[in-house]
C-alpha cells in the first residue's frame, strides 16, 4: 500500500542574481519514508531545503505539508508544525550548556500541545533526549558548554534540537559531513531508530554509501534541476547522473 503523502514540493524555483539555484523542482514524500537528496556541490540541494523550511522565499511554486500550503511561512512556524531541519553549519548557543540548547524547543507551542502541557522538569527532559542520542550523562557531557564540544557531539546536538519538537519530518543537511567512520557508525543506528519509529527523514548527503544504507529513495540534483528520482541502485546507473558526478559519460 502506498504511504500517505506528508510533504509535496510543486514546481518550486529560486533565482539569485540571474542564477537559477533551484529550477522547477517537484517531488512528493511519503510518511515514514527516508529520502536522500544528492548531487555535486552547488547543485541546489541546500537552497531547496531552505525553500521548504522557510529560510528562503521561492520565486514560484508551492510547498504543501500535511495537505496545508506552507509556502512563504516563517521558518519558526514551519518548525512548530513538525517540519524540522538540521544545519550544515551548526548553530548552537555556544556559551550555554548542551542541555540548555533544548530549552527553547521544549517550551514551544508544539510541545505544549503534543504533551498537553505536561512536560515536568524541562531540564531533565532535555538531558534525557541528549542521553538517547549518545550524550553520556555520567560523564557530564550534557552539562558542558556547547562551544566546548567536538564536532560529533555538535551534530548530535543539532539532531536533539529537532527531536525536542517531537517532529514528524526531519531534514538533515549533511549530518555525516566531517565525521570519522566511527562517529558515523554511532550515528547510523540513531537514524535507523527514528526511521523505525515512523519519523520521515530527508537527508542531503555526499557520503553515499552511508546514505544508501538508510534511503528508500534518492533524488539527484544538478544545476538546480532534478535529474533523477528513484531507488538508489537504479539512480546511480542513470547516465545523466554518472555524467553529473564524473563530468563525462562513463564508457560501457
Amino acid at each position: 500500500m502506498k504511504a500517505e503523502v506528508i510533504l509535496e514540493v510543486n514546481s518550486i524555483s529560486k533565482t539569485f542574481g540571474g542564477v537559477h539555484a533551484v529550477s522547477d523542482v517537484s517531488f512528493a514524500l511519503g510518511k515514514g519514508e527516508v529520502l536522500g537528496i544528492i548531487g555535486p556541490n552547488g547543485s541546489g540541494k541546500t537552497t531547496l531545503v531552505n525553500l521548504i523550511t522557510g529560510f528562503v522565499q521561492p520565486d514560484s511554486g508551492k510547498v504543501i505539508f500535511k495537505a496545508s500550503d506552507i509556502t512563504g511561512m516563517p521558518s519558526y512556524k514551519i518548525a512548530n508544525l513538525g517540519l524540522t531541519r538540521t544545519f550544515q553549519v551548526m548553530r548552537p548557543y555556544y556559551s550555554l550548556p548542551a542541555f540548555k540548547n533544548l530549552i527553547i524547543p521544549l517550551n514551544s507551542p508544539r510541545v505544549k500541545k503534543t504533551r498537553s502541557g505536561r512536560l515536568g522538569d524541562i531540564d531533565a527532559v532535555a538531558i534525557d533526549i541528549l542521553e538517547e542520542i549518545g550524550f553520556e550523562r555520567d560523564a557530564r557531557v550534557p552539562y558542558k558548554p556547547a562551544g566546548s564540544l567536538p564536532l560529533g557531539y555538535l551534530k548530535r546536538l543539532e539532531l536533539a534540537r529537532c527531536l525536542a519538537l517531537s517532529p514528524e519530518v526531519i531534514i538533515c543537511d549533511e549530518i555525516f559531513s566531517g565525521l570519522s567512520m566511527s562517529e558515523i557508525a554511532g550515528l547510523l543506528p540513531l537514524l535507523e531508530k527514528l526511521q523505525m519509529q515512523g519519523v520521515t527523514l530527508v537527508m542531503i548527503e555526499h557520503r553515499l554509501r552511508e546514505l544508501f544504507r538508510l534511503a528508500d529513495r534518492v533524488i539527484v540534483m544538478n544545476f538546480g534541476q532534478k535529474i533523477a528520482d528513484g531507488i538508489p541502485e537504479d539512480v546511480m546507473e542513470d547516465e545523466e547522473v554518472k555524467k553529473a558526478y564524473l563530468g563525462r559519460e562513463r564508457k560501457k
